[in-house]
């Protein structure tokens, strides 16, 4: 069976002792004898692994050979309600990147700060936060969270926001309207400042289409050798 799937014996032997695969029988002298139900139950793992994790695929065959097929298909649904709410994300983040694509630097406007702004394309925060109808104490929460990066002007002390905190600040204003916490919010910002701006993302964002489509169909293909594992096993939970 090792050889079959290009595993060790020892991590076949590991896999029965986790309780990935059901106990083997053992022959007068202490030999372990793997069945086709043993075969099968490896495949299972195997194919659940790619879409739902190590961890995840352990407990879910775990559960099934102790009987309990129902705490089972809650781990495989808390997986595809993962998927889903992954995927609802990234939409969320191409809609905000769309949005920050059709829009332009706001304009300084009237208001207790200053309203000359150093250099093209900076603002301050009350024009800002009255562009994007918040608080400029909403703009001074996402700067503590890391979600903007304002810099100070070192005579007045105001904060300036430049062009790359502007789409930072919209950025995170999409996706707060939709609904996402801060915590969710900062990595993917940070992933837009790393990527150096919004155009080199259209790769990365192809890249994350791909893997969760990979989940899906590799939960597919889970789906399938599971089942076949229940039924194999039916005759034992009689």
């Amino acid at each position: 069976m090792a050889r079959g799937s290009g595993l060790s014996t020892q991590a076949i032997r590991n896999y029965e002792e986790a309780g990935i695969l059901p106990a083997a029988g053992r022959t007068p002298h202490g030999y372990r004898v793997y069945t086709a139900l043993h075969a099968q139950a490896l495949r299972a793992f195997l194919a659940l692994v790619p879409g739902h994790g190590h961890q995840t695929a352990t407990s879910i065959m775990r559960a099934v050979n102790q009987d309990a097929v129902d705490e089972a298909f809650r781990l495989i649904d808390e997986s595809h309600a993962q998927l889903l709410d992954d995927r609802r994300t990234l939409q969320a983040v191409e809609s905000a990147l769309r949005e920050l694509e059709s829009t332009t630097v706001p304009e300084p406007g009237a208001g207790s700060e200053p309203t000359e702004v150093p250099r093209p394309g900076s603002t301050f925060i009350g024009p800002l936060a009255a562009k994007l109808g918040i608080r400029p104490a909403t703009l001074r929460t996402w700067e503590r969270a890391g979600l903007v990066r304002p810099r100070r002007d070192p005579r007045t002390g105001y904060r300036v926001y430049d062009e790359a905190d502007v789409r930072d600040a919209r950025l995170a204003h999409q996706l707060r309207r939709g609904g996402y916490l801060l915590e969710q919010i900062a990595p993917l910002i940070a992933q837009v400042r790393a990527a150096g701006g919004l155009q080199p993302l259209e790769a990365a964002l192809c890249d994350w289409h791909g893997r969760l489509s990979a989940r899906g169909r590799a939960m597919l293909t889970g789906a399938a050798e599971l089942a076949a594992y229940l039924r194999a096993r039916e005759p034992t939970m009689i």
